[in-house]
């Protein structure tokens, strides 16, 4: 977008001055009728500003992983904490899981009971509700946590064991 007038100049570096409060400093150079704010074009500054950084995205996310991936991490991790976030729990689990059904807020329950620090590994036998439970724990300020990508029925075609 060209911008063939003061005003509108005016208008840019006000608004840079006034979301500079929540970034870092902000310069306005005006190089062939086209604003630069530290090197970025207008359009990509207001997009950047409406979202946050990708590495505080990355730490505010949980991390999907394959039933080869999960059952490595349990080898690994005899601590991990497994939910098992469906209504499903007694027709068969994970071994050694626990079960916080997301949808009658079980889980919203014991998430203030739980330790922030562990790490977790959530599933369902849907996407929504694993993901809902996942993102809970991450809203609530887990660190460590990891859904079971393509949930219980992925963790049992892949042939690993389940309790009833």
């Amino acid at each position: 977008m060209k911008l063939n007038s003061l005003p509108k100049i005016i208008l840019l570096l006000l608004f840079s001055l006034t979301v500079s409060g929540c970034m870092q400093k902000t310069t306005v150079i005006q190089m062939e009728n086209e604003p630069i704010i530290n090197g970025i074009i207008q359009e990509e500054i207001i997009r950047e500003s409406t979202s946050m950084p990708e590495t505080m995205l990355e730490e505010m996310s949980y991390t999907d992983v394959t039933p080869k991936e999960a059952k490595d991490l349990l080898n690994m991790n005899s601590d991990i904490i497994i939910i098992d976030v469906s209504p499903k729990y007694e027709e068969g689990h994970i071994p050694n899981s626990v079960n916080y059904y997301v949808g009658d807020g079980s889980l919203d329950h014991a998430i203030k009971g739980l330790d922030k620090e562990a790490t977790y590994l959530v599933y369902c036998h849907v996407d929504s509700a694993s993901i809902a439970g996942a993102q809970k724990l991450i809203d609530a300020g887990f660190k460590n946590v990891y859904r079971l990508k393509g949930n219980y029925k992925a963790w049992i075609e892949a042939g690993y064991p389940v309790e009833k």
